[in-house]
């Protein structure tokens, strides 16, 4: 399949949140969630219908094909890998991360964002804990860090 564009994503996650929501998408709640003009909906489903990965009519009900499916996962888990990490590591604003990791996940490889998920969990699951904005990170960030003026001397 040829790549997919940062928009043709956007579409395809959008389809399968409302999906998720109400079993099928229409293209008035895909307008609406993406905040576009139906005439910009219409061309989309008719890409990513010809492309194979959604089922499309004209004033029928939208929905994913099974490979529709498989894509329109991986990229709502890089998307929420990415705003875990935002939030729980960098200590972003929930609304930020969100923006913002909607900007990364059409960019970002996906070895990279897997990291990024094995870090996020290690932040929230290990008993010892790492480095997070809270714990001495954002110090470091505003400041800088030296022998003399570090927080985290033993």
């Amino acid at each position: 399949m040829n790549k997919l564009t940062a928009s043709q994503e956007d579409y395809l996650e959008a389809i399968y949140q409302i999906s998720e929501e109400k079993m099928a998408s229409r293209a008035k709640d895909i307008a609406q969630r993406l905040q576009v003009r139906a005439s910009s909906v219409t061309s989309a489903l008719r890409t990513l219908g010809s492309m194979g990965l959604i089922n499309y009519a004209p004033y029928d009900l939208i929905t994913l094909t099974e490979e529709g499916k498989t894509v329109a996962r991986e990229i709502v888990r890089r998307h929420e890998a990415l705003e875990r990490f935002l939030t729980n590591v960098l200590g972003i604003a929930p609304k930020e991360a969100s923006e913002a990791a909607c900007r990364m996940e059409h960019s970002v490889p996906k070895n990279i964002v897997n990291r990024l998920v094995e870090y996020s969990e290690y932040v929230e699951h290990c008993p010892k804990g790492g480095v997070t904005w809270d714990s001495g990170f954002g110090y470091y960030c505003k400041g800088g860090c030296n022998e003399s003026s570090c927080q985290r001397k033993k």
